[in-house]
């Protein structure tokens, strides 16, 4: 990790604040601050129109059965991307064994896995003439290799099926020895692991059982086995961390080799779920994107509405 470490006046919002609890400072957590307003900024409202094309591509991949980030995890981008012809594709179930504060993707008992998955995202993408593939996933700390084989078949079937360049969206494969090693034997153009948020909001957010240096691990590790591959990775903005503390993830990021980053709003998909701690307006998020690539990454995409899988083909092309 970055070698950077915090001082009291660092501890302030990405924009301004009046005191340190207000800051999310050092020992707070971002569910111990009164949310702000459910009522979404202008930046972050949305004209949804007719939609184009959305409902043929909804309507396929209800016919092949298949589940999608989108929905699952209530993307607010999805009517944009299905009216493109495009989508992310979720593999190993709907069901999720970690309970991520951030997320609204089902947890509980896991399903047992489709052998003929793999097949059928190859047919929806084949039939939606994608040339760029996202593949992601629940977490499956249930299954011996956390499903990282079933990984490898689906993008060796979505590529034989459509040539197209294949960007995989991982956990983080935690106790899962050889499973990283089995998935890249598939040779994915992209690896997207997301870091989500800072080190001291990790617990909160990402749960018991993630671990940041494990995220950094896992994405060394990826460029160490494959150094061809680009590797990604995301972090949501509004939770309570501050701009000395991004920066040092982006710090760390770079110091594993981390090609692309992608820095998105976070927003409150259920009621259950951690609070906003702060809309970010999109000036910030310039800024922000501005700062990451001075300090290295090849590629950023940086606004509200970003998400990990938001316009990934366009930054996977050289």
């Amino acid at each position: 990790m970055s070698s950077n470490s915090l001082h009291s006046a660092d501890l302030l919002p990405i924009l301004g604040g009046s005191s340190t609890a207000e800051a999310g400072g050092c020992g707070s957590s971002a569910a111990a601050v009164p949310p702000v307003s459910r009522r979404l900024p202008p930046w972050l409202r949305q004209n949804l129109g007719a939609g184009g094309g959305h409902g043929e591509t909804a309507g396929l991949i209800a016919e092949l059965d298949l589940e999608t980030v989108c929905s699952s995890a209530k993307c607010p981008n999805r009517l944009e991307c299905w009216s493109a012809g495009t989508a992310t594709f979720m593999i190993l179930g709907n069901v999720c064994t970690r309970p991520c504060g951030f997320c609204s993707v089902p947890k509980g008992k896991t399903e047992e896995l489709e052998a003929d998955e793999p097949e059928r995202v190859a047919e929806a993408a084949r039939r939606l003439g994608l040339g760029h593939v996202v593949i992601t996933s629940v977490t499956r700390d249930d299954l011996p290799d956390g499903g990282a084989d079933h990984f490898r078949r689906t993008v060796e079937a979505v590529r034989q099926a459509t040539g197209a360049t294949i960007e995989v969206l991982v956990p983080d494969f935690i106790g899962k020895e050889g499973a990283l090693e089995r998935l890249l034997e598939a040779r994915p153009e992209v690896f997207n692991h997301n870091t989500e948020t800072v080190p001291r909001l990790y617990r909160e957010v990402r749960g018991r059982k993630s671990v940041y240096r494990w995220t950094l691990q896992l994405l060394a590790d990826a460029k160490r086995i494959m150094p061809e591959v680009k590797t990604k990775s995301g972090l949501m903005l509004g939770l309570g961390e501050t701009r000395a503390e991004l920066l040092d993830v982006f710090a760390d990021l770079l110091d594993q080799g981390v090609d692309f980053l992608t820095l998105g709003q976070y927003l409150q998909p259920s009621l259950e779920s951690l609070p906003v701690f702060r809309y970010v307006p999109p000036e910030e998020f310039d800024e922000l994107g501005d700062l990451a690539r001075s300090m290295g990454f090849a590629k950023v995409a940086s606004g509200p509405l970003v998400r990990s899988s938001y316009h990934a083909r366009e930054m996977a092309e050289a």
